[in-house]
C-alpha cells in the first residue's frame, strides 16, 4: 500500500480554469464565457447602465426644456444659456468627475450630475431649435383662430418641433450610453465596469463582451427613439409615391 501512494501522480485540483478557449491565451473571443458570466457580470452590468442612461437623460431632458422653453419666450436668455451648458460639454468626463468627489462622493449622484451636464447643450438647443422653426404664418394662423399661447405651445409649436428635439434626444441618449462607460471610475455600475476589469487582466472575451453589449444598447435606443417619433408624429413622414 504504501509503494502505491509513492507512485501516485500528486492530485492538482481545478478550480474553474474556464473552458479551452479561456485557458487559450490567444483565443479572441470565447463564447463559453459569455454563457458562464452573462447572469452573474453582464446581465446586471447592461442594466445598470439602461438605468444610469434613463435617468441621465430623464433629467437632461426636464431642465433642458424648461430652459428651451424660457429662451423662446424671452430670446436674451439663449446666449447666455448656450454658454453655460458649452461649458459644462466641453469639461472632460474625469476632470469633472474629480470636481464633483469631495461634494458628492464616489456616489452614482456624482455620475449622473456629470452624464446630465453632457446632455443639456444638446437638448437645449434642439428644442429651441425646434420651436424657433416653426413659421410665423402658422403661429399668427394659430391665435387668429383664437388660442392662447398655452394652446399654440401644446397644440401648435412642440408638435411641429418633434423632429428636432428627437434628433437631440437621439444624440444625447447615444452620448450617455457611452460617457457611462466612465462612471466607473466614481461607482462599479454600468459595462464600464466589465470593461475596466477587461482592461487590467488584458482579458479580450470580456472586453469585446461588454463593449458589444454598449454598441448594441446604442443602436437599439437609437430605434426605439425613431419608432416612438414615427407612432406620434406620423404627420412627419415622408410619403414616398
Amino acid at each position: 500500500m504504501t509503494t502505491v501512494f509513492a507512485q501516485s501522480e500528486p492530485v492538482i485540483p481545478d478550480f474553474g480554469r474556464g473552458s479551452a478557449c479561456e485557458r487559450d491565451d490567444d483565443a479572441l473571443f470565447c463564447w463559453s464565457w459569455v454563457k458562464d458570466n452573462w447572469a452573474d457580470t453582464l446581465q446586471p452590468a447592461l442594466l445598470q447602465h439602461i438605468v444610469l442612461t434613463l435617468i441621465a437623460v430623464g433629467i437632461g431632458s426636464a431642465i433642458a426644456f424648461a430652459l428651451a422653453l424660457a429662451a423662446h419666450r424671452r430670446g436674451w436668455l439663449a446666449t447666455p444659456i448656450v454658454v453655460v451648458t458649452g461649458f459644462l460639454y466641453t469639461i472632460p468626463s474625469l476632470a469633472l468627475f474629480q470636481l464633483l468627489v469631495p461634494f458628492t462622493g464616489l456616489t452614482r449622484t456624482t455620475a449622473e450630475i456629470a452624464l446630465v451636464s453632457y446632455t443639456l447643450l444638446i437638448l437645449f438647443r434642439n428644442v429651441l431649435a425646434g420651436l424657433s422653426g416653426v413659421p410665423a404664418e402658422v403661429r399668427d394662423a394659430a391665435r387668429g383662430m383664437g388660442m392662447t399661447e398655452r394652446q399654440l405651445l401644446w397644440k401648435v409649436e412642440l408638435p411641429l418641433a418633434l423632429p428636432a428635439i428627437f434628433a437631440g434626444l437621439r444624440i444625447a441618449t447615444v452620448t450617455v450610453i457611452s460617457l457611462a462607460t466612465i462612471a466607473v471610475f466614481v461607482v462599479d455600475e454600468g459595462l464600464g465596469d466589465p470593461i475596466y476589469t477587461a482592461l487590467q487582466q488584458t482579458f479580450s472575451t470580456e472586453l469585446l463582451a461588454a463593449g458589444g453589449l454598449c454598441v448594441a444598447l446604442a443602436l437599439v435606443a437609437d430605434a426605439l427613439l425613431v419608432l416612438i417619433q414615427r407612432a406620434i408624429s406620423p404627420w412627419s413622414r415622408t410619403v414616398r409615391r
